[in-house]
C-alpha cells in the first residue's frame, strides 16, 4: 500500500469516529522522544485538510517535563469539551518562559502529539490513541542526533524523566493503533487496546 493510501485510509477512519471531547475527535499521537511523532502528526494534519496540532512541547516546560496535566486540562481540554475555543500559552524552551496565548479552535479533528499524549488523565477524552512503534533506545538516538551537542545535558535528564513517566503511566498498552515508519512511508497496525 502506498504511503498516501495509508494516510488517506487513516483519515477516513478518524473522521468516521464519534466526537470524544465536545464536538472534537481528539487524536493522541504518543511515543518515545525522537520516534517521529511531530513529522507524522504534521502529515496526518495536512491530509485532514489542515487539522490543528497541539504539540505537548508547548505545554511542558523545564520545570514540568511531565507535570503539565493540569495546564492541558484547564487551557485546552475543558474549553474544547464545552465546544469553545481553547487558548494555551506555549513554552519557549530557549527563553525558559511562557509566551502569549495561542488559540485552538474546536475543529472536527484535533491532534495532540507528544510524549505522554496517551496518559491516563487524557485517555477519556481521546477518540483514538496512536503509538509510534519505535524502540526507545532507537528513538532516543534519533532525538539526540536531531538536537545536537547543545542539548546533550537536557537529553540526559529527559531520558530518566521519560523512563519514570512511562513506568508509572504507560501509553502503549492503551494504543488503538501502532504506527510504523519506513523509508517508504507508514504502516498502521492494530494496537494493544484494539487486540485485547
Amino acid at each position: 500500500m502506498s504511503p498516501g493510501t495509508v494516510i488517506h485510509e487513516l483519515v477516513s477512519r478518524l473522521c468516521g469516529l464519534p466526537p470524544s471531547c465536545g464536538p472534537v475527535r481528539l487524536i493522541g499521537v504518543d511515543g518515545h522522544a525522537g520516534s517521529g511523532k511531530s513529522t507524522f502528526a504534521g502529515e496526518l494534519a495536512a491530509a485532514l485538510g489542515g487539522a490543528p496540532v497541539l504539540h505537548l512541547d508547548d505545554i511542558a516546560s523545564h520545570d514540568a517535563l511531565f507535570g503539565w496535566t493540569g495546564r492541558l486540562l484547564t487551557q485546552v481540554i475543558e474549553p474544547l469539551a464545552r465546544g469553545e475555543s481553547a487558548a494555551y500559552a506555549p513554552y519557549d524552551w530557549r527563553a525558559r518562559s511562557f509566551g502569549p496565548p495561542r488559540p485552538l479552535q474546536p475543529a472536527p479533528v484535533v491532534l495532540v502529539e507528544g510524549v505522554g499524549a496517551g496518559r491516563r488523565a487524557l485517555r477519556p477524552y481521546l477518540a483514538r490513541l496512536l503509538w509510534m512503534e519505535l524502540p526507545r533506545e532507537e528513538s532516543w538516538t534519533r532525538g539526540r542526533r536531531r538536537d545536537g551537542r547543545a542539548q546533550r545535558e537536557f537529553w540526559a535528564d529527559w531520558v530518566e524523566a521519560e523512563r519514570r513517566h512511562f513506568a508509572g503511566d504507560p501509553s502503549r498498552p492503551h494504543a488503538d493503533l501502532l504506527v510504523l515508519q519506513s523509508q517508504k512511508g507508514y504502516e498502521v497496525l492494530p494496537g494493544p487496546a484494539a487486540t485485547r
